[in-house]
């Protein structure tokens, strides 16, 4: 290596010096409200010695080289002025361009350092651009070059830089002209720490005397192979866990070895290939110009069923299906150096069926191809599996008919579809099949609706749905502009089917249907509208008896609408105190005293007056209300009953929610603590659908009351399926007659027989009647005479608000004194 010749300049400390002068000379010469210095106030004058160093750029919409010094021009290398700079060499009109438009961005002075290279030799050169403005109009930058430090030379930078070990060996030859070994004649720094040995001990040694690598048989045969073929050869050796690349090139009998360190690539290709070949995933390398597999893995060849020698014979659109050829090279086209599907593919397999895949790939270098490594992940099975479960979603898990979601969708896209005409809609429940389902076990209702949906299957078809909503519960569209005629000939065939026999195990059972129509858009024009308006029908249906259908009636809108109306006035009464108790007496035939009232809850609606107890306690039963009703009643009566003569009760009236609310002793416990009322003032009345449901539960319940000393009545006693049997399961305290006896007393003779019958009954197990209803004397005195003990009913009073229970008492007191 030769020293390069320094271009004569000041040394590095005083051209340091150069740059501050310069710039406070920049300063000095700005005046106050300018932008710039003028040039001649900065360029012009004391520069003396620096003017050697300056090269005058002129700004006028192209940046030219004005006027250069000595020292600019030789580097440059370059004499003539007024030229562009772009004509200059390119290491030193990039510096120049690069300082001047900074310092003109900017209005002020710009240092910037420069890297130049000549012949083979690197120099740093400071330069300072100083922008000034001239009387001409155009803006001027004095630019200021000087070198900065030492030289140095770029190869021998680069060579001794180098990881990789760079050594030049000379070929000794044989008196018969034959190589038999080598000499270094020069190495670079990494060469000894490679082949382990001290710096300079390598220098002018003969490899095959020598205890490093180089002088193993193995590389000497590489080397002078090297040089007898005098092309380049490249050797991989392995050596003290390390592995090592070396590649020879002969010049003449000069030969270039350098030696790199491939272990972290070799390590990296071992992993690679651990993770490749054993990959349970299928995995593959493809050309990425060619598109031809270069490496299979395992997993790939059994998943595909190509064997590996097929498969690196195939390309890649040979496991494509031809209808995706064309989507999928231009999905290639798109990709850069890593992907992943943006959508699922189709694969064909060496059986012709064909799976789902996604696939991830990342662009590699594979025996020195550019290529793809590619992981595929089958998601065949989760793509069923996603199917099965929409599927589940839209249908019924147990006849696979659609579900009410299903069923709802497809309506709504038959209204929108119908454009005016008609859609009708019938909805389908199953009658008696409640007994069959409790008689014979779930297994056994399941399998009925298995067979009722399939008949609906076989007579529901084309356009038209068949759907279960649930429990019992089917629907029907009729979606093909049906006429009135048209859906009742259905509905009629659909009751026929489904009231045939069906056979279950050997055993013949039988079941019907009601149901209900609806048509738009005429009873509806949106699914929800419809689907109510035929639910409504179904109703109809029902009460009616049942195995019947019926059309949707606008009549039944307005029930609905009042219904619905009536739901919402009742939780509003509750909440604004528009519930009272009215009392009604009940008088002791034997004394011709009240010896208690019954409440009878009414409601005084603020628009619509009293409304009777017939219309809104079902509702208030339906909507859940009761319960809260039947507390606030129990404990109203119980504080006003405190009030009264102590030998006078108050009978409060039970609903069977009540008792299912599983409170109900409590809540008795508590309406007596709170009012003070003796419990054996308190008279409990019940009817028999208490017992229909959780009897046991329900018996237990009126034992807990009975042992609190509270009576227990039994209401309406005669007009159920087993009144008898209720008196058996439990000891009343007393039976009330039905007011549907006592009305007809005098008229029918049948009547008459059953009060006889009631009261005989009562005698007998030592059970006090009292009848309801009495409205004359002569149902009074055959009330009477057949031993009836205690009696009311509007010959007596109505049923009075709690405010005239005590002129009650007394009227009642002053006609019994009378009649004494």
């Amino acid at each position: 290596m030769t020293a390069a010749k320094k271009m004569p300049g000041k040394p590095a400390a005083e051209m340091f010096d150069d740059i501050p002068v310069l710039q406070r000379k920049w300063r000095a010469a700005l005046k106050p409200g300018e932008r710039l210095p003028r040039y001649e106030d900065v360029m012009l004058g004391s520069l003396g010695r620096l003017a050697d160093h300056i090269a005058l750029l002129k700004n006028d919409g192209v940046l030219e080289l004005s006027r250069s010094g000595r020292y600019v021009q030789k580097w440059l290398g370059e004499e003539r002025w007024d030229i562009p700079v772009a004509e200059l060499s390119p290491d030193c009109a990039t510096a120049l361009s690069e300082a001047a438009g900074s310092a003109l961005a900017t209005g002020r002075p710009h240092q910037a350092s420069a890297h130049c290279v000549r012949d083979g030799m690197v120099r740093t050169y400071d330069v300072l651009a100083l922008p000034t403005s001239s009387r001409w109009g155009a803006t001027l930058v004095g630019a200021y070059v000087n070198e900065r430090g030492a030289q140095y030379n770029l190869l021998d930078a680069i060579f001794s830089s180098t990881d990789d070990a760079v050594v030049s060996l000379a070929t000794l030859r044989d008196a018969g002209g034959k190589p038999f070994d080598l000499q270094v004649v020069h190495h670079n720094r990494s060469a000894g720490e490679l082949l382990k040995v001290a710096s300079g001990s390598l220098l002018w040694r003969r490899i095959g005397e020598g205890s490093t690598l180089l002088a193993s048989p193995e590389v000497m045969e590489f080397l002078l192979k090297a040089v007898s073929g005098g092309r380049g050869e490249q050797l991989e050796i392995e050596s003290e866990a390390r592995y090592l690349r070396l590649s020879a090139t002969a010049f003449a009998d000069v030969v270039s070895l350098t030696i790199s360190d491939v272990t972290a690539l070799k390590r990296r290709d071992a992993s690679f290939r651990l993770l490749f070949d054993n990959n349970p995933m299928p995995m593959w390398v493809f050309d990425a110009e060619t598109k031809e597999f270069l490496s299979v893995n395992d997993a790939a060849v059994q998943h595909y069923g190509y064997s590996r020698a097929t498969f690196l014979r195939m390309k890649l659109h040979e496991i494509w299906p031809e209808d995706e050829w064309d989507s999928h090279a231009e999905a290639l086209e798109r990709v850069g150096d890593a992907y992943h599907s943006s959508r699922n593919w189709r694969h064909l397999r060496a059986d012709g069926s064909e799976i789902e895949v996604l696939t991830f790939g990342r662009r590699v270098a594979f025996d020195d191809r550019d290529g793809y490594l590619v992981a595929v992940v089958d998601i065949t099975e989760r793509r069923k599996a996603e199917a099965r479960i929409a599927h589940m979603a839209h249908h019924d898990g147990l006849t696979d008919l659609p579900n009410r979601e299903h069923f709802q969708e497809r309506l709504k896209q038959a209204l929108g579809q119908a454009g005016g005409k008609r859609v009708g809609v019938l909805y389908i429940d199953l009658d008696l099949f409640k007994n069959i389902n409790d008689s014979f076990g779930h297994p056994v209702g399941d399998r009925l609706l298995k067979q009722v949906a399939e008949r609906l299957t076989i007579a529901v078809r084309g356009a038209n749905l068949a759907a279960r909503l649930g429990g019992d519960e089917f629907a029907v569209i009729l979606a093909a502009d049906v006429s009135p005629n048209e859906a009742s000939a259905c509905a009629s065939l659909l009751i026929d089917m489904v009231k045939a026999p069906y056979d279950l195990d050997g055993q013949e059972m039988v079941i019907g249907a009601s149901i209900g129509i609806a048509l738009s858009p005429g009873d509806g024009t949106t699914p929800e509208e419809l689907m109510r308006n035929a639910d409504m029908a179904l109703y109809r249906a029902k009460s009616e008896g049942g195995g019947v259908h019926h059309f949707f009636e606008r009549e039944m809108d307005l029930q609905a609408q009042r219904r619905r109306d009536m739901e919402l006035d009742l939780r509003r009464a509750f909440a604004n105190g528009e519930f009272e108790l009215h009392y009604q007496p009940l008088v002791s035939i034997a004394s011709d005293r009240i010896s208690g009232f019954e409440s009878l809850l009414r409601w005084r609606h603020p628009d619509k007056g009293m409304i009777s107890p017939a219309e809104f306690i079902p509702v208030a039963e339906d909507i859940g209300l009761i319960i809260q009703l039947g507390e606030w009643v129990l404990r109203e009566a119980c504080a006003e009953a405190v009030k009264w003569p102590v030998d006078v009760k108050v009978a409060v009236n039970l609903s069977p929610a009540q008792f299912r609310s599983r409170n109900l002793v409590q809540v008795v416990i508590s309406a007596l603590a709170q009012s003070g009322l003796s419990p054996k003032r308190l008279e409990l009345e019940i009817t028999e659908s208490i017992f229909l449901a959780e009897t046991d539960a329900n018996l237990a319940i009126l034992h807990q009351l009975r042992e609190l000393g509270v009576g227990i009545s039994m209401d309406d006693f005669g007009t159920g399926y087993s009144s008898l049997s209720y008196l058996r399961s439990f000891p009343f305290d007393k039976i009330k007659i039905d007011r549907s006896f006592v009305k007809d007393l005098a008229q029918r003779p049948d009547c008459g027989a059953i009060v006889r019958a009631i009261s005989g009954l009562g005698r007998s197990l030592n059970i006090p009647t009292t009848a309801e209803g009495v409205e004359t004397e002569d149902q009074l005195d055959w009330l009477r005479a057949e031993g009836c003990n205690e009696v009311q009913g509007f010959l007596f009073s109505a049923a009075r608000p709690a405010a005239e229970i005590g002129k009650l008492l007394a009227d009642f007191g002053q006609r019994t004194s009378r009649a004494a």
